[in-house]
């Protein structure tokens, strides 16, 4: 049997920081403010990069980190719900500028679970023998939707972007657990971003009363799913929506009392579906994970669509 792990993951962030000093020169509202609501101080704001830049040099550092060339993927797959064009679609494009050779390649949007629902897509692929390598990438220029007059959103989020190498291994040595998904469509107007010129909206509260009340069961059920206590979990990564969201569901979960908590929220705000490879990076590059850590990826939001996995740390 074919099963699949992460063996190498990379991110990226655009230069220009946005911190909630210089936000307070924009709209009523303060560093202060800001924090004891969402826990947010600083974000990454793309200028000149466009999604596919962000995409790709995420998508290249995973590759370099484990030392592959793009010719050896067939598989890409991108995560978003920032992509201004229909087609060619961000993840061909990210093919076209990595130059990687006929891959199958398509883009996901569920929003902020994207990631997730990317992520066990290309795991079914492989198990299926579809694919043997995927890049799978969450990226995200949300500062595109942002009303800059709205202080109750333009405040949360931030632009980057992860990337997750993927390959096929032998089934004992599986490193993606069973994904746990689904939606709550019928509340899905509580994250809207419509139009030709979109801008995202949100009815906080509803979204704060789901993501705290209803994420911890499935979160857990994800978990004992891949046959992990929550208890066993070295790590916990969330999509990066809101610190007290975060800490409210890792509160509920059971975890160890030294598991690893990403809370990189503070410093990227909510970056969508670019949150979760994003956040899982960092705490791999400094050293917070160690290769063959199980950490528990959970995305919530738009939709309201949820998915999540355990995963093991290459």
């Amino acid at each position: 049997m074919t099963a699949s792990r992460i063996v190498a993951l990379g991110h990226y962030q655009p230069p220009k920081v946005l911190s909630n000093d210089d936000l307070k020169k924009l709209v009523d509202t303060d560093d202060e403010w800001i924090r004891s609501r969402v826990g947010i101080r600083t974000r990454h704001i793309a200028e000149d990069e466009t999604l596919v830049d962000l995409a790709a040099e995420a998508a290249q550092k995973a590759l370099a980190h484990a030392g592959r060339t793009a010719d050896q993927v067939d598989l890409v797959v991108v995560a978003t719900c920032t992509a201004a064009e229909r087609s060619p679609y961000t993840a061909a494009a990210v093919a076209a500028r990595l130059g990687i050779p006929t891959p199958a390649a398509y883009d996901v949007n569920t929003v902020c679970s994207g990631f997730s629902y990317a992520l066990a897509t290309a795991d079914h692929a492989i198990r299926a023998g579809a694919a043997t390598r995927a890049l799978v990438i969450g990226a995200e220029r949300m500062s595109d939707t942002i009303d800059w007059t709205d202080r109750t959103t333009c405040v949360i989020f931030g632009d980057g972007a992860g990337a997750a190498l993927v390959e096929a291994v032998p089934d004992e040595q599986a490193g993606i657990g069973p994904v746990v998904w689904g939606t709550e469509p019928e509340k899905g107007d509580a994250v809207t971003i419509s139009g030709w010129d979109p801008t995202i909206s949100q009815q906080g509260q509803t979204v704060f009363r789901w993501a705290t009340t209803k994420i911890a069961p499935l979160a857990r059920q994800a978990a004992l799913k891949a046959g992990h206590d929550p208890s066993e979990l070295r790590g916990f990564v969330a999509h990066q929506a809101n610190l007290r969201i975060i800490d409210a569901i890792a509160g509920k979960l059971g975890l160890a009392e030294d598991a690893v908590v990403a809370r990189d929220v503070v410093d990227s705000g909510n970056t969508s579906a670019a949150s979760i490879p994003l956040a899982l990076s960092k705490l791999v590059e400094r050293g917070e994970l160690n290769s063959g850590d199980p950490v528990l990826l959970f995305g919530f939001g738009g939709g309201l669509a949820y998915a999540g996995q355990v995963v093991r740390c290459p």
